[in-house]
């Protein structure tokens, strides 16, 4: 899968996004549904300063990944607090683009919420 100008890296999640240098304008969603890599990705991003990690998946699936990133990770409660999950607003989303439109409402009402970067220093933010 190639899109002109989107660079694609196929290192292990935790590797990409240590090497990223998340900072409070990043916003990191996991998507795989496979805990080998997501929790890897969610480990880095949760010790991270970035204004918004989330997971999807369902409430189950959610408690069960908070009990392995607590138990096998070490991250504290306040790490695992800033993980959203199921990740997106409850808009009734079923397809990709409305649940991607779902989610960044979501992200949208958290950076605005927290006191997050301004519309204009926001341009120049990440998404990973």
């Amino acid at each position: 899968w190639d899109l002109q100008g989107v660079p694609v890296d196929r290192g292990m999640p935790d590797d990409v996004l240590a090497a990223a240098n998340l900072d409070g304008h990043c916003a990191v969603v996991a998507l795989t549904h496979d805990p080998k890599l997501d929790d890897l990705a969610l480990m880095e991003a949760l010790k991270s300063p970035a204004f918004y990690v989330g997971a999807i998946g369902s409430r189950v699936n959610q408690a069960k990944r908070r009990a392995r990133l607590s138990e096998h990770f070490d991250l504290t409660d306040a790490e695992l607090d800033r993980l959203h999950g199921p990740v997106g607003l409850n808009i009734g989303a079923r397809t990709p683009p409305e649940i991607a439109l779902s989610i960044l409402a979501e992200m949208t009402a958290v950076r605005y919420r927290a006191g997050g970067p301004d519309a204009a220093r926001a341009e120049a933010g990440c998404a990973l």
